[in-house]
């Protein structure tokens, strides 16, 4: 077993210094936008798609300098869809970490193209990293567009906003939710392997692309989860509000107790994926856990 070098909290302090260092403070043309961009990414946040890179490049062998890279352009993309689910149009939040959302700050015109730059942002880093071999941009470029794109995180967002007004079933709701939180998670992982070589090991790959998928989900299940049982301070976004707008979540189609038993039961299973393909480093299983056993 590899044994890191970095505790959690290390992490993302190393983290936060590259999410500082990629995003630009100075524009001649766009200031309003850059601020803009800058308070919704540096604002606050779990940080959990950059450290899921992190474990899985490292434990496919790989360093902290490529991994880093990989998953703050992850986490620009989390970002710039976070600007917009708050947007009067998607979901209609002022609050986001604990803070103005984007476009109670900077006023809706610019928080749009503020999250429109996140987005491209995030394959600009990719392209201009020193610290990617060739190979594994093309390949992350690939996954990173597959899961924020039409089929992954994209598609899922317009499915939810279809299924407004509708109660859908629970293999629909599961269905939703792999494209639209799963699919970056997923990808978090793929990437993290990506950062560390060419050509990951096929089997080990497979079996971190399922903990994705199991991870994806027992996460989304805990956002359901706490959205009914926590407050609005301790989240940092508004609580209640899924109930308000009437969602479709998992307490809602099976029952607060048995979701939290099912997010569970996806946890032990993941950490079982884990175990069984030499992927269940210190940092891997201490962050699906943290993931999943959480209270914000």
């Amino acid at each position: 077993m590899i044994q890191t070098m970095y505790s959690l909290e290390n992490l993302r302090e190393c983290i936060e210094a590259k999410l500082a260092a990629l995003l630009p403070a100075q524009s001649a043309i766009a200031q309003p936008m850059l601020d803009a961009m800058r308070h919704a990414v540096l604002g606050g946040g779990k940080r959990m798609r950059p450290l899921f890179a992190y474990a899985s490049c490292e434990a496919f062998g790989g360093d902290l300098e490529p991994a880093l890279v990989s998953g703050c352009a992850l986490e620009f993309i989390h970002s710039y869809s976070l600007i917009h689910d708050d947007l009067p149009a998607m979901d209609d939040d002022d609050i986001r970490h604990g803070q103005p959302a984007t476009h109670i700050a900077y006023g809706e015109a610019t928080a749009i193209l503020a999250g429109d730059s996140l987005h491209s942002l995030a394959f600009q880093a990719i392209v201009d990293s020193t610290v990617l071999v060739d190979q594994s941009k093309l390949r992350i470029i690939q996954l990173l567009s597959d899961a924020a794109g039409w089929a992954g995180m994209s598609g899922g967002q317009c499915l939810d906003i279809a299924a407004e007004g509708r109660e859908l079933t629970l293999h629909e709701l599961k269905a939703l939710h792999a494209a639209k939180t799963g699919a970056l998670i997923r990808a978090s992982m793929q990437i993290g392997a990506y950062s560390a070589e060419a050509e990951p090991d096929i089997s080990r790959y497979a079996a971190l692309s399922k903990v994705g998928d199991l991870i994806g989900l027992a996460f989304q299940i805990m956002d359901d989860v706490l959205d009914v049982t926590q407050s609005t301070e301790v989240l940092g976004k508004p609580a209640g509000s899924d109930e308000a707008q009437a969602k479709n979540t998992f307490p809602k189609l099976m029952g607060l107790d048995a979701s939290q038993t099912e997010a569970e039961r996806l946890l032990e299973e993941a950490i079982g994926h884990l175990h069984d393909h030499q992927l269940a480093t210190p940092t891997m299983l201490d962050l699906t856990e943290k993931a999943v056993r959480r209270t914000y």
